[in-house]
């Protein structure tokens, strides 16, 4: 197989239509027939199945659809690196950020990757709903923080960060702020704000229903800054990641008897192929110190 193939069938699994992806690659549909069928010939079986009008991706056409667009964004890589050389430009990297990570725990980190590497520019960018370590293999974003490991995977390149406990998070004024612990009967008395995208929304719920408490939220956000500022102005708390408060007039304490935490992570694609940028970094993220909550280990390939 050649480059052409791959990227005619890219534009195949896109568009799911021969005409239109014949059109974004620039050949007539015939060409561009002949050449999917000569990959199936290669590879000995079918990568799309035709019903008709319909066209839909076979299971080998799916798996192929996620090497082939690490293969192009690795083509890119190069190509830009080359333009980078040639006119002494700066390399750019795309980093995905877990909506629910707060970036206190991390400017020291990025500035001491700005310092290390004086030619990178790092575009940051929040992960959608559903986005995950898929869209870093996929080549969507060269690196990604998450705020658990994914799955265990040889293409990737993990490195454990720190351990985040879940805590309450409420104003310093609250009448609870002067308590070491908060019982969960205090807990459900107090006016509660729910993190919609809170990764322990399911357990939290589960946790306290099986005690007979039921958390009737007053106010729902997916924005985390919108909940943190009501929370700081006293109209009510909320559970919270404890390195995940951005505001100075948040309190955070424990919850008795309410164990969840959250192991942060920073991922790339594994390989020599993987660009020198991202390797340096991965290193540095695992010789920077984290603080007391952070994650044992060295790198990890999982």
């Amino acid at each position: 197989m050649d480059i052409n193939q791959i990227r005619y069938f890219l534009n195949l699994a896109q568009t799911l239509n021969f005409t239109e992806a014949a059109r974004l690659s620039g050949i007539s549909q015939p060409s561009l027939t002949k050449s999917i069928q000569r990959l199936e010939d290669e590879l000995g079986a079918p990568v799309v199945h035709r019903d008709g009008k319909d066209t839909r991706l076979s299971e080998l056409g799916r798996d192929l659809q996620v090497e082939f667009m690490r293969i192009r964004a690795a083509l890119d890589t190069v190509t830009e690196l080359a333009e980078n050389a040639r006119w002494g430009r700066q390399r750019s990297l795309s980093v995905g950020i877990q909506n629910t990570i707060a970036a206190g725990a991390f400017a020291q980190f990025w500035r001491k990757v700005l310092d290390r590497l004086p030619e990178l520019a790092l575009n940051f960018h929040p992960m959608l709903p559903g986005e995950s370590e898929a869209d870093v293999l996929s080549g969507k974003y060269d690196l990604c923080n998450l705020a658990n490991p994914p799955r265990e995977n040889f293409k990737l390149a993990v490195q454990p960060l720190f351990e985040e406990p879940l805590r309450l998070a409420l104003s310093r004024h609250h009448p609870l702020a002067g308590e070491a612990q908060v019982s969960e009967q205090q807990l459900a008395t107090a006016p509660y704000l729910d993190r919609l995208h809170c990764e322990f929304r399911t357990q939290l719920i589960a946790h306290f229903m099986d005690r007979d408490i039921v958390m009737r939220p007053r106010l729902q956000s997916e924005r985390e800054d919108w909940i943190q500022q009501m929370v700081a102005e006293g109209l009510g708390v909320c559970m919270l990641p404890a390195r995940s408060a951005i505001l100075e007039g948040i309190a955070l304490r424990p919850v008795r008897g309410l164990s969840l935490s959250r192991r942060v992570s920073l991922v790339s694609v594994s390989g020599s192929a993987t660009p020198k940028e991202v390797r340096q970094i991965m290193a540095l993220a695992a010789a920077h110190d984290w603080g007391e909550e952070r994650a044992p280990g060295g790198p990890s390939k999982l």
